[in-house]
């Protein structure tokens, strides 16, 4: 449901977490989504207003469907502030660690001739990060709402 939203908020930092990996077909969900949140002192986030409301001040109807509508409204409410730093995976959210240059020669992916990036690696899923140019996208998108 948030999915988009879950990865901008990791690329600023965020340890977030997703409905997505609970297991599919849990007719709980929604409780076991409010334990959860109440359980690690975390903010659900949902388009669910119904669930919204079952979480009162620990939960946040997200209005928009729109992304950048979604980060506006987090910024507004105090929630979070709009920087992209880089020291969370956006696939699985664990803490990032500077890359060894073994861990970028052996990333089919990585850049070359790229002596003054700085590199991150994922040891959870075996990615590697630096700030390109989706990076780069990223905070031109955050700015051209006015947000940063």
């Amino acid at each position: 449901m948030l999915g988009t939203l879950t990865r901008y908020l990791r690329f600023m930092g965020y340890d977030t977490m997703s409905a997505s990996s609970l297991t599919r077909g849990n007719t709980r969900e929604d409780t076991v989504l409010l334990e959860i949140a109440a359980e690690s002192s975390r903010i659900l986030l949902t388009r669910d207003k119904e669930l919204a409301r079952r979480g009162g001040d620990a939960a946040v109807y997200i209005h928009s469907e729109d992304v950048l509508d979604q980060v506006r409204q987090l910024v507004e409410a105090g929630l979070i502030r709009p920087e992209i730093r880089m020291s969370r995976c956006s696939v699985c959210n664990a803490r990032l660690r500077p890359a060894t240059e073994r861990e970028i020669r052996e990333t089919t992916y990585a850049p070359v001739g790229c002596a003054d990036t700085d590199f991150f690696w994922c040891a959870g899923c075996k990615k590697l990060y630096w700030m390109g140019s989706h990076g780069e996208h990223l905070i031109r998108r955050l700015r051209g709402i006015s947000l940063l």
